[in-house]
């Protein structure tokens, strides 16, 4: 796909120059094989799929076409670079503390099951839920910051600020991530909570808790052992995955608040047609997912003794 974009924008940009019809196509035959050899086209699956993965796990992603880097490089690499750290920001600490209070507020709720509790639980889960990001994020621009003014709408640093000052560059960027970070958090934190309880309630229904309890062990005990060991292995399998998937950012989310994370580059190369930024940007999330799941097959051989059987 990209050789046919490369070769169309080229016959396109000779055409305007070169009248004769054969030597337009000489010129665009010789160019189509240059990018055939230049892209190892010329050379078996076998070979090429290797040197994709390295040059994917290098970052030499190529050139995009359209979107620049705050720095004016087109290089894909750099482009990734700055935008990572942004979306690390945002979205991957809301995954972690939504994830962690998630677990709490489950395990918390699952304990007292069918009591008043777990159904308020349970219904602030599911309001939660069934929140869209993009419309909690507009309420809260309009309503802490055009009314009450207490945080910026938008972006990540505040224009005209310029200091070397760690402190006040910390204290910025954690002014500009309230909003955006409050409305993922409000967004995510009602699914793990919901999952979490799911998963506690099915174990606590198992003969070994009944007889913990028949101990007379404390809540604390049945809790870490009897619980929260069990019921570990689907917990992680949705944490890392979680973790791994807010790498490719929340393409809402950024675009509400305006944060330059890796949802907002891929909507931007998306709306640009930028055919090599899209194509970077799906070989690096599938390769962060194929890490995770590798990473879950040997975490699940480390706390679960039946995988080793």
């Amino acid at each position: 796909a990209i050789v046919k974009e490369k070769i169309r924008a080229f016959k396109q940009a000779i055409s305007a120059r070169i009248t004769n019809e054969t030597a337009i196509q000489q010129a665009v035959k010789k160019y189509e094989e240059s990018l055939t050899i230049s892209y190892g086209l010329d050379k078996p699956w076998y070979v090429r799929i290797p040197r994709m993965i390295y040059n994917i796990m290098v970052l030499d992603l190529g050139t995009s076409r359209a979107v620049q880097s705050f720095s004016g490089s087109n290089r894909i690499a750099d482009i990734v670079m700055e935008r990572l750290p942004n979306t690390i920001y945002l979205v991957t600490t809301a995954v972690l503390v939504s994830s962690l209070s998630g677990l709490a507020l489950g395990l918390w709720a699952s304990l007292r099951a069918g009591k008043i509790i777990d159904r308020f639980v349970g219904l602030g889960a599911a309001i939660s839920y069934a929140l869209p990001t993009w419309w909690l994020g507009m309420i809260l621009i309009l309503v802490f910051a055009y009314q009450l003014r207490l945080f910026p709408p938008g972006g990540m640093k505040t224009p005209g600020l310029v200091t070397d000052n760690p402190v006040v560059q910390a204290g910025d960027l954690l002014w500009h991530l309230a909003l955006p970070l409050a409305s993922l958090y409000v967004a995510l934190v009602g699914s793990w909570t919901y999952i979490t309880r799911a998963i506690i309630v099915s174990i606590t229904k198992e003969d070994f808790v009944f007889a913990g309890m028949a101990k007379g062990l404390p809540e604390n005990i049945i809790r870490r052992r009897y619980l929260l060991r069990p019921s570990a292995s689907p917990i992680l399998t949705n944490m890392i995955i979680g973790l791994a998937g807010s790498i490719a950012g929340a393409i809402l989310t950024e675009t509400v608040f305006s944060w330059p994370g890796m949802g907002s580059l891929y909507l931007s190369a998306i709306n640009a047609v930028d055919v090599n930024l899209i194509l970077a940007l799906t070989f690096i999330y599938t390769l962060v997912y194929v890490i995770a799941r590798f990473l879950l097959e040997v975490i699940y051989i480390i706390i679960d003794p039946r995988v080793r059987l």
